[in-house]
């Protein structure tokens, strides 16, 4: 059986505004009946979260999606500058429940042995994750779709995941097929949903989970995760069989696993191709091709450091692939659109809309094109870590576009100050326990203009990142690879008043620096070898030499790159202890050019890993790194 998701476009279905007729019978939503209300909506606010898989936000995929505009982004506000810590699924995903940074969570891959399921557990984060403290704050706590990558047929028992009252997880190998998802509801066996679409089928889970939950708001509020796989890509596992379903006995690691070097042809374990949308949307934007920026497959010379400077130019059937690509993206996010207008729906037919905090946001960005990237992930450019991120809810302001600067360990933390586990002096143990590399978003507008003020919210995000690049698009060039190396690196993005930067560091050594305040789609890396000996990089930045600037963001990374806690959110402070710092324009002050420029170590690897280690990742701020303060170490001020 096939399901589909109706929907509302100005009071009239989408499927009927599209005029298609896919044969497809619609789940339907009920309206709220006039004048209903609940006891929950006096209590402690009810939070649903959307998570989508890999969706862009500087490729435009929001201007796709009318009912998330009219249900969300109108009826809330939109984080303009949300980014993600680490540009792939996984590692994304336990920094966002955990509110912790990647190199915190030593998870830092998608498989074993540097990420996945087996390593969220080995580290200990079966009990020490959000719904794990959300249900100790009282909370009812339902999920279903993707939790995690290699979360397989056969380790889902090997423990059960904990923290959820009712929970039905996709499953690998059969994660991103669309056409063949494999679900696991609490306890019992996996199911197989062959034939049916992905989305669709989750999204009358998630009606079901709701509609369980507004039974029992009156007693407990609820946290509801709904976490569809659209717009990543279809992957199918290849069996030595003929079969595909998940009966088989194949081992399902061949989905999740990562390749072991250069020239491991991980094709023979797994076919990637376009996203599949439903059925009713497959004839959806057919003249829509991916934005033509100037980034988008440059011509003159690639861009970039490492391997990403290495690309060729795309061919003419490149990129008509790669639009493809993106149409199908579109069309796959169709499905989301409805099952946002869903939710909302049923919880207004509930009684429980204006007590609900409705978040939407995805695990991480995505490029095509871009750079001479084929499609993926796992960058440090915008396109990578600038994800969407839309909050309505008591108290947001409506139809606002929020300019502070935030990030995915910030989420864990938000949730945790509405549920009323987080600021409570009662709760200070629970607290520490937490032990969180984020802070509170703002999200009413007495909180967003308190955040504009000096000093008062941090104006850095911290990107990391190990191991291998994966192109999820079609191999053009004759002995082009899949798979690129040394994919490492340490990053910081800082936005600030009067600037707009992002640095980063190589495991092989190289250096980028933006300037997005003139350069928006990071072209002129101003630490380029060959445009500093040709005199192509300015001489200044911010009304000082480059190089001071260069400094100031190598100590502020250096002490980001293994920071914890409070550390994560206040650097400045770890290198200024008197406290007379707060933000770059501060730290360029003349007195502290010989403290920046002399004194302090420089962010270097000791050599490349595909995953934290950290006697690779050179000197630490912790052990070695000085503070400003008569050049002690930080190990001995503290």
């Amino acid at each position: 059986m096939r399901f589909s998701v109706a929907t509302l476009a100005a009071g009239v279905p989408l499927s009927a505004a599209f005029a298609v007729d896919s044969g497809q019978k619609s789940l339907g939503f009920d309206h709220k009946p006039k004048g209903t209300t609940t006891k929950g909506e006096k209590n402690s606010p009810n939070i649903v979260f959307i998570l989508t898989d890999d969706q862009d936000l500087h490729l435009q995929s929001l201007d796709y999606l009318p009912l998330l505009k009219k249900h969300l982004a109108d009826e809330g506000t939109t984080y303009k500058r949300h980014y993600c810590t680490t540009a792939i699924c996984c590692p994304a995903r336990v920094s966002l429940w955990t509110g912790k940074q990647a190199h915190n969570t030593n998870v830092t891959d998608v498989s074993p042995p540097y990420g996945g399921y087996p390593k969220f557990i080995s580290q200990g984060f079966n009990e020490a994750y959000l719904p794990v403290w959300l249900q100790k704050a009282g909370y009812d706590t339902y999920y279903t779709g993707k939790l995690f990558n290699a979360h397989t047929v056969d380790n889902y028992d090997s423990p059960y995941i904990a923290g959820w009252n009712g929970s039905d997880f996709l499953l690998d190998p059969y994660t991103y097929s669309y056409l063949n998802a494999t679900f696991q509801r609490n306890r019992d066996p996996p199911v197989s949903y062959e034939g049916q679409y992905s989305v669709d089928v989750l999204a009358k889970k998630a009606y079901g989970f709701l509609d369980k939950a507004a039974k029992n708001v009156h007693n407990r509020p609820f946290f509801l995760g709904i976490a569809p796989i659209a717009p990543h890509s279809n992957v199918e596992p290849r069996f030595p069989s003929s079969s595909s379903s998940s009966s088989s006995s194949s081992d399902p690691a061949t989905l999740h696993r990562r390749p072991t070097n250069a020239h491991d042809d991980i094709e023979k374990s797994v076919s990637f191709t376009p996203p599949i949308p439903a059925a009713r949307h497959a004839h959806l934007f057919p003249d829509v091709i991916v934005p033509r920026t100037p980034h988008f497959n440059p011509s003159s010379r690639a861009s970039g450091v490492s391997w990403i400077a290495r690309l060729p130019h795309q061919s003419a059937e490149n990129v008509a692939f790669n639009d493809h690509f993106y149409r199908q993206r579109l069309r796959a996010l169709q499905s989301v659109d409805e099952l946002v207008a869903g939710v909302v729906a049923r919880l207004e037919r509930h009684g429980l809309l204006e007590n609900t905090y409705v978040f939407y946001t995805a695990d991480n960005g995505y490029h095509i094109g871009q750079h001479r990237l084929q499609p993926g992930k796992e960058c440090g450019f915008e396109e990578d870590i600038n994800v969407p991120l839309i909050v309505r809810g008591p108290g947001v302001k409506r139809g606002e576009v929020a300019e502070v600067v935030t990030s995915h360990v910030d989420l864990a933390p938000t949730v945790l100050k509405l549920a009323g586990a987080l600021g409570d002096k009662e709760r200070k143990e629970e607290e520490e326990e937490y032990g969180l590399d984020g802070e509170a978003i703002p999200l009413t507008a007495e909180d967003l203009a308190q955040a504009k003020a000096k000093g008062k919210r941090h104006e850095h995000v911290t990107v990391e990142y190990w191991g291998f690049a994966v192109s999820e698009g079609r191999v053009f060039e004759k002995d082009a690879t899949r798979f690129w190396t040394n994919n490492t690196y340490k990053a910081v993005r800082i936005l600030g008043e009067r600037y707009n930067m992002y640095y980063s560091v190589w495991c092989s050594g190289e250096h980028e620096l933006y300037d997005l305040q003139t350069d928006r789609y990071q072209l002129n890396n101003l630490l380029d070898p060959s445009s500093l000996a040709t005199g192509k990089t300015p001489a200044t930045l911010l009304g000082v030499p480059v190089q001071k600037v260069v400094a100031r963001l190598d100590s502020l990374l250096f002490v980001l790159k293994s920071c914890k806690g409070k550390t994560c959110i206040r650097p400045w402070e770890a290198l200024h202890p008197a406290g007379n710092v707060h933000n770059l324009h501060d730290a360029l002050s003349s007195r502290f050019d010989s403290f920046y420029e002399k004194e302090q170590k420089r962010v270097e690897f000791d050599r490349c890993e595909r995953g934290y280690i950290v006697e690779a990742e050179g000197p630490q701020f912790e052990t070695d790194g000085l503070v400003y303060r008569d050049g002690h170490r930080w190990d001995q001020w503290v």
